[in-house]
């Protein structure tokens, strides 16, 4: 009798199969097409996270939290 890795060398038993292979049965996911109003969107949502990011990182940082930091030093 063959051990377990003897077996997974040789190709294995049907149980052996992996995900990725075409007898596991998995079937791969649609194919994402973008139509040409979803990059549009995409552009819109893209510049409007920049514009909030950029504003957080412009903003003053609160004196109450400047008054912790400096506690923890």
């Amino acid at each position: 009798m063959a051990s377990a890795t003897e077996r997974d060398v040789k190709g294995g038993d049907k149980t052996d199969v992996g995900a990725n292979t075409p007898t596991s049965g998995v079937k791969a996911g649609p194919t994402s097409r973008k139509s040409p109003s979803s990059s549009k969107e995409g552009t819109e949502v893209s510049n409007a996270l920049r514009t909030v990011y950029q504003r957080a990182v412009e903003e003053d940082i609160p004196a109450e939290m400047l008054d912790l930091l400096r506690k923890l030093d």
